[in-house]
């Protein structure tokens, strides 16, 4: 590791609750946290905090018991977070918006000590609190919750002194079949982030941070969250997303620094076009993360808003960020970016390995972000990580001269057809950049003797036509005739996670499922 990481390194704190105390400390009137029009100061939110661990501490809440928090996005889950930390406890986040099914498995996986539930910002947080018997509660200041009953099961893990080993949360990924995942990201991997992060964006404690993203899932966790509350900027939190009520945000909010995913930025663009002006507000950076951006939504998004969309890498397993485009070298194209500082890529072969440069082959990444491991899954663990600390992505990248990462798919999303490799991803940006296409998701499906064919899903522009026979001569004119889809489905709503990432495990189950008279035909 470099002078200048093992420097950063040193100068983080050890947990995750050392941030409000020190700003508290240091601006305790500033802005920290605001909700539907009620503003945290930081003094404020460090009361909140200091209320968290007495209501956990009354709850029987220990050091290295996992404490499932169920709710969307609300300035009490913040201080629960930090209140969870101060404790040594794990933080469990877990999205209301999963289904019976998924929430009671990740409960049932982590053994949590005790489950709350934001049930004021949330109807489907109240809706599993019921389902489990919680009891509701009013606090002071965190507001209603519910809270959920002692498990007395629950043996507490390990607590280390060091934050670089001491787990902060466990993040589930996002999944649609089998058991759920649940990374172990530490304290260091946390702060790590929070601090490259705002360091890249160049936040300061004048700027306001739009946060949307769901705080259950770690690009909402670590890069915004905590990435804005680490540098002192203002976060502005909202349970949920809904394309008027950020551009009002950006109106009168002052909101200056937003992130998203590619698929807000498009249900974004539907409501902007001809009704907005970058003008009246103070926005100054724009960052897409989460899934891949294709070339026509990043150019929509910049013409629209009058600034550069930047665009980035990362997976929950790295808390989340591998490479980022830099404020001050913008770039036209949709490359993620450099690494982040301090750390280091490998782009490997079958057999591991190095490619040479500008070559794909699957990406490995080392640095103080990497997770723990899987909690309760060593072969699992074993099965993702390679001598040395590398972590493998199972994501296939390339990379230029200059350092630039492109992504080029997903190992396990890798469709062969007739022996040829087609990435989904090329697909998708060929069939994006239909005017009367708003997104797509293109995945492979087993046909005989082994071969897989192309299905695309595509959700239609509302203001325009979309006709099928046009599509797929448009893209007979761009992609080799191997990579066409067999099939072009529309859907007026993809699956997507809370994150608004498209659910690809079940567009993938539905093409295998669809009868032979639909294979055949197309269908909508």
């Amino acid at each position: 590791m470099d002078a200048t990481t093992n420097a950063l390194l040193a100068s983080l704190p050890q947990r995750l609750s050392d941030i409000p105390a020190r700003w508290a400390a240091q601006a305790p009137e500033a802005p920290a946290v605001s909700q539907g029009g009620v503003v945290w100061s930081w003094r404020e939110l460090a009361r909140a905090v200091d209320d968290g661990v007495a209501l956990l501490q009354g709850l029987a809440v220990r050091p290295g018991d996992r404490v499932m928090i169920v709710g969307e996005n609300c300035a009490a889950q913040i201080a629960l977070i930090f209140a969870a930390a101060r404790l040594d406890a794990w933080s469990v986040n877990v999205n209301a918006r999963l289904s019976p099914g998924e929430v009671d498995a990740i409960r049932e996986h982590c053994g949590a000590r005790r489950a709350i539930y934001t049930v004021a910002v949330s109807p489907d947080a109240a809706a599993h609190a019921d389902r489990h018997g919680a009891e509701r509660t009013a606090q002071p200041l965190l507001g209603e919750l519910a809270l959920g009953a002692l498990n007395t099961a629950c043996e507490p893990e390990p607590v280390s002194a060091s934050g670089a080993e001491q787990v902060a949360a466990l993040v589930y990924t996002t999944g649609t079949t089998g058991h759920p995942k649940g990374v172990m990201l530490t304290h260091r991997n946390l702060l790590f982030i929070a601090a490259v992060s705002s360091r890249l964006r160049q936040l300061s404690p004048a700027d306001r941070v739009y946060g949307v993203l769901p705080i259950s899932h770690v690009y909402g966790l670590a890069s915004v969250m905590l990435g804005t509350l680490y540098a002192g900027a203002a976060l502005h939190v909202v349970p949920r997303y809904a394309p008027q009520a950020l551009i009002d945000a950006l109106d009168r909010e002052g909101v200056t620094v937003l992130q998203g995913v590619p698929a807000m930025y498009a249900r974004l663009l539907e409501a902007a076009r001809g009704a907005w002006s970058p003008a009246r507000t103070r926005l100054r950076f724009l960052y897409a993360g989460g899934s891949p951006l294709d070339p026509t939504l990043k150019a929509e998004v910049e013409q629209v808003f009058g600034q550069t969309l930047h665009n980035g890498y990362g997976m929950t397993e790295s808390s989340p960020t591998i490479s980022q485009t830099r404020v001050e070298s913008p770039r036209r194209d949709t490359s993620v970016g450099p690494a982040i500082p301090g750390i280091e890529l490998r782009i490997v072969d079958g057999e591991g390995a190095d490619v040479p440069e500008g070559l794909p082959g699957e990406l490995w990444v080392r640095g103080p972000n990497v997770m723990k491991g899987y909690y309760r899954e060593p072969a699992l663990t074993a099965d993702t990580m390679r001598p040395g600390g590398w972590l493998n992505t199972g994501d296939v990248a390339r990379r230029d001269p200059d350092g630039a990462l492109f992504i080029v798919g997903r190992t396990k999303e890798l469709i062969i057809r007739s022996g040829f490799n087609v990435y989904p991803v090329e697909v998708e940006a060929a069939l994006n950049s239909h005017p009367a296409v708003s997104q797509s998701a293109v995945v492979g499906r087993t046909v005989a003797d082994g071969n897989e064919e192309v299905v695309a899903f595509v959700e239609p522009d509302p203001s325009r036509t979309l006709d099928l026979d046009e599509l797929q001569r448009y893209l007979a004119e761009r992609l080799s005739p191997y990579k066409c889809p067999s099939q072009i489905v529309v859907m007026q709503a993809m699956p997507a996670a809370a994150t608004g990432k498209v659910l690809k495990g079940l567009l993938k189950q539905q093409a295998q499922d669809m009868p032979p008279s639909s294979q055949a035909k197309g269908g909508k």
